[in-house]
């Protein structure tokens, strides 16, 4: 396998750590051969009883014991639904998939300081699996970050350096920085979306090897997107599944370039007025990878769907109360499906998954004032 530079066609090994190519543009892996049920790992609870499927062998992995998250029954608006428990990982978001796989690699392959730029999760993630590794990790933050999140990628050692301005600042201050540094961007480096593409076996082997009509997943930079549409294509490959699932990727009203490119029918995504939203997580106004993102989602059939700050909201005490404690951004979906299942789009007699990206312990606070329970400060209480 070798990473192949979109446009051009040109390949760079694989044995070279590198997080772009020489003309400035992204990468993506060349085809994987995937797997088949019977090449998968009984014995092993984590994302590696898929190491058949990966680019980095079992025995050099590091892992937490990521993945294999509850795939758990429940119901939205009266609909069935499934709910896939992301956010049950061991630094509690769906980021450690790619994390491990991408650290894994990395280390394999003799680097030892890694640089990343992350509203919350990813950076916590990566800091989490670069301590494990043993390698040197800084993050950058936004300054509007939770305090939770920075406090949690701090206390794995990692150096944290807060910048100012929105979330694409501290993006555009990781890339001028990435010449001192191994950039290891979950934006940008594709080994990130071999370690995402897990969820899609996942989903097929806990749903009995078959795959749901629907999938409803938060949508910022796309990487659940992109790893979901890399693994069920290697299935059907395979022969393991003759259709895809539709992908349906819900995106904040405030920060929404791909819900905008989607709706008039752009390729790509363009300038877009950005406003804050609860939904920090997705809060991504140039996604790295918006043209395979919107091809990816047009391609399964699905849609990119927008929803406001108060339908976040009634979606985050609607998952309170089923006992599903997580993040504002991952509450778009609910948001999201309740738009789907009244305007028609996803029938109620279809089989839909939805996917719970983020721990709501990450953002205690600012669930507590969204919902107006009266607790403290993310100081006092955080």
């Amino acid at each position: 396998m070798n990473y192949i530079e979109p446009g051009t066609g040109r390949t760079y090994p694989l044995d070279t750590p590198r997080w772009r190519g020489d003309s400035g543009h992204y990468l993506e892996l060349e085809a994987s051969p995937g797997l088949r049920r019977s090449d998968i790992d009984q014995q092993c609870r984590s994302i590696w009883r898929y190491a058949k499927a990966l680019p980095v062998a079992a025995s050099t992995a590091v892992s937490m014991g990521e993945g294999w998250t509850p795939l758990v029954d429940g119901d939205w608006d009266g609909a069935p639904v499934r709910f896939k428990l992301e956010f049950m990982m061991p630094t509690g978001s769906f980021k450690d998939r790619g994390t491990s796989v991408m650290v894994s690699y990395l280390k394999s392959h003799g680097v030892r300081h890694v640089l990343e730029d992350s509203s919350g999760n990813a950076g916590a993630s990566l800091s989490a699996y670069a301590a494990r590794a043993g390698i040197h990790c800084r993050i950058l933050v936004p300054e509007t970050a939770s305090f939770g999140k920075i406090a949690q990628i701090a206390a794995c050692g990692a150096e944290v350096v807060m910048i100012p301005g929105p979330r694409q600042a501290v993006a555009d201050e990781a890339v001028r920085q990435a010449d001192e540094i191994f950039y290891a961007s979950h934006n940008w480096q594709p080994t990130f979306v071999e370690g995402i593409k897990t969820l899609a076996y996942e989903i097929w082997e806990q749903s009995g090897y078959t795959v749901p009509d629907n999938i409803v997943m938060p949508l910022g930079y796309g990487s659940n997107v992109l790893g979901c549409r890399r693994g069920f294509e290697e299935l059907m490959r395979n022969g393991e599944i003759d259709r895809m699932p539709r992908l349906f990727g819900v995106q904040a009203a405030n920060c929404a370039p791909l819900y905008a490119a989607f709706a008039s029918g752009a390729d790509t995504t363009g300038d877009i007025q950005v406003k804050p939203t609860l939904a920090e997580g997705i809060a991504s106004s140039k996604p790295t990878r918006g043209r395979e993102v919107l091809a990816s989602i047009r391609a399964s059939g699905g849609a990119v769907v927008q929803v406001q700050e108060d339908e976040i909201v009634a979606a985050l005490r609607a998952y309170a109360h089923k006992g599903l404690f997580i993040e504002p951004t991952s509450a778009v979906t609910g948001a999201a499906l309740s738009q789907l299942l009244k305007g028609g789009t996803i029938d109620r007699s279809q089989s839909t998954v939805v996917v719970l990206t983020g721990s709501g312990l990450k953002a205690s606070s600012t669930i507590g004032q969204a919902l107006g329970l009266g607790i403290g400060t993310d100081k006092a209480g955080g």
